[in-house]
């Protein structure tokens, strides 16, 4: 995205806008000092940033180490350090520093969703806000994601559907083709799009939209609740784009270990499931939940087969088909448990 004088002039007065950069650190306190040390050329930029980091009850040495850090760093201006005696999750830990901050007097402007294991490359805070004070109708907007070493995976979302998960089990190249429109993870270039969703290791939410439609969803424990969020923000009239020339280094999985990139998948987790089930039903109702499961575990079967036969590698984690029969909703299951 090019800017023009005018909105260069523009951006400059966005130095004023007031974000709170949220952070859920679960056992990444080291990442987590790493992320902040990167925020502090956006700090010297941006005299109304703020960070608030949320240890999500790692049990560990984190809160310790992230004080330590705050202190020796003088950071103590801008960053302020939330132990929680509670591990609810993601969308409970990032909610654990939006809800009190929402309800200040002087609200941020917006709220940066960053994950403990990034790296902000100068200007992509400030590049997100320049976008959002430019386009009023945006509530949501995020970052061109890195590889530590530098090569780029970005990629944005659509919104899950019964075709995409069709797609996602067969794994049929005409299939795909016919289906292409419907595939989740959309790779993306240099230019400025607008999508249905992106991940939540870097994401610049307006105030109006929580005011709009509420908090992230922390029924879930980990996983769907951006896309969820996403949904939720469309159904009320935001849009959400992706900001390539925004761009923020990540380091993938490194809490949870499921998505790390460099190894070979592990089993997923009862909360993937529940997460995902969560989405279908409240999204979509049971009915269309039932069906869609039922359409992805036949669909899956066939691949696993057609693997067999034509002695093709196993890129699916453990277990994953009866992992997932056990979770769907035509075992009986319904709604995942609350975890609180």
């Amino acid at each position: 995205m090019t800017i023009s004088a005018p909105e260069k002039e523009k951006a400059s007065s966005n130095a004023t806008a007031s974000v709170l950069v949220v952070t859920v650190n679960y056992r990444s306190s080291r990442l987590a000092v790493d992320s902040l040390r990167s925020l502090e050329t956006e700090v010297q930029a941006m005299p109304n940033l703020r960070a608030a980091i949320v240890d999500n009850n790692s049990g560990d040495d984190s809160v310790e180490v992230l004080s330590q850090a705050i202190a020796n760093n003088n950071w103590q201006d801008w960053a302020t350090l939330m132990p929680s005696s509670h591990n609810g999750g993601y969308a409970y830990g990032n909610n654990y520093a939006i809800r009190p901050a929402l309800a200040t007097e002087n609200p941020p402007d917006y709220f940066l969703l960053l994950n403990p294991d990034t790296r902000i490359y100068p200007g992509a805070v400030q590049t997100l806000v320049d976008f959002m004070e430019a386009h009023p109708q945006a509530g949501i907007c995020g970052s061109s994601l890195e590889e530590a070493d530098g090569s780029p995976f970005g990629i944005a979302f659509r919104f899950p559907s019964i075709l995409s998960e069709l797609d996602g089990g067969l794994r049929l190249g005409f299939v795909s083709k016919l289906l292409a429109q419907w595939k989740i993870p959309q790779p993306m270039g240099d230019d400025l799009k607008e999508v249905d969703w992106l991940s939540g290791a870097s994401l610049l939410i307006r105030r109006e939209v929580f005011e709009t439609i509420g908090l992230m969803d922390d029924e879930y424990f980990l996983y769907y609740e951006e896309t969820d969020f996403c949904l939720q923000a469309k159904r009320a009239g935001w849009s959400c784009w992706y900001v390539p020339t925004s761009r923020v280094m990540h380091i993938a999985g490194q809490s949870t270990g499921v998505t790390v990139r460099t190894d070979k998948p592990k089993r997923m987790p009862d909360y993937w499931f529940e997460s995902r089930r969560r989405y279908f039903i409240k999204n979509h109702g049971w009915l269309y939940t039932a069906l869609t499961d039922w359409i992805w575990i036949h669909s899956f079967a066939l691949w696993r087969m057609r693997r067999l036969i034509q002695r093709k590698p196993d890129p699916d984690p453990p277990n994953f088909l009866w992992d997932f029969i056990r979770n769907s909703v035509l075992v009986g299951r319904s709604m995942p448990p609350n975890r609180k």
